[in-house]
């Protein structure tokens, strides 16, 4: 099977002549090397080409599937759902403010977040997640904040036991890995009980790294060396990985969640 272009695009064009075969009756426009305009819709390139570019040799079925989902009946009638079928399906999500360097800020349901991130909802579907619009909303009688605390609560029942990897350092440090690949892992430090849960193991007040969407790390404080060799980690990570959000740490308290300036050092 031929492989996807590498380059960002001829990546672009060869996505919208898939497209276009899947699904003939869209009208596709390319408007940019990593965006086009579907039924006057903006679509956004840069996650898939993240994918593809993790997998090379799927690159054409990966595309496939994705456009397929993004575009069936189930997934255009969304826009239309009740939020009595809504409202089990609400689900946080944690995205970098640059979303809205391509997004209309007054378009998407969202609260602000630290660490220059947002927390934004989706409806989670079977094969993908479809954000809230403000339209929805406002036609649901409803405040972000009244979002968020349903999304909250959604997210405590997704998966109410976490397990945990625990890794040890040399020097004395400690950290818990969750890799579920359910698409809301680094949504857990939204968790209300997340300190709770993880500061007993931690020594008290702990750093949670997000560096993209399905990697969540919490980790001591100290020692400095292995907070430093995590950083660096966390960085690649944040530039290699689909979905990225931030390679800035989250300060967790008992009190909540603060950002920090801490980077890779």
């Amino acid at each position: 099977m031929a492989k996807m272009p590498k380059e960002p695009e001829p990546f672009a064009e060869q996505v919208a002549v898939i497209l276009r075969r899947i699904h003939p009756e869209l009208d596709v426009r390319l408007t940019g090397p990593s965006e086009m305009i579907v039924n006057g819709r903006r679509l956004d390139l840069e996650n898939l080409h993240r994918l593809v570019t993790a997998d090379e040799e799927r690159g054409v079925e990966i595309v496939e599937q994705y456009l397929d989902h993004l575009f069936d009946e189930d997934t255009l009638n969304v826009t239309s759902m009740p939020w009595d079928v809504a409202k089990t399906k609400i689900m946080p999500r944690i995205q970098p403010e640059s979303i809205f360097e391509h997004l209309s800020r007054e378009m998407v349901a969202h609260v602000p977040f630290v660490n220059d991130t947002v927390v934004v909802f989706v409806i989670d579907m079977p094969h993908m997640t479809i954000s809230v619009t403000a339209e929805q909303m406002v036609r649901w009688h409803l405040t972000a904040d009244d979002l968020e605390q349903v999304a909250r609560e959604n997210l405590r029942r997704y998966t109410p036991e976490l397990e945990f990897r625990m890794l040890e350092s040399d020097e004395g440090g400690r950290a818990f890995v969750l890799s579920l690949q359910d698409g809301y892992d680094a949504s857990r430090l939204l968790l209300d009980d997340l300190f709770l849960r993880m500061a007993p193991e931690l020594g008290g007040d702990f750093l949670v790294a997000t560096p993209s969407r399905d990697m969540f790390l919490a980790m001591s404080l100290d020692p400095e060396p292995f907070v430093n060799r995590v950083c660096r980690r966390v960085d690649e990570d944040y530039h290699r990985l689909p979905y990225p959000i931030t390679n800035r740490l989250f300060y967790v308290t008992r009190d909540g969640v603060a950002g920090t300036e801490l980077k890779a050092a």
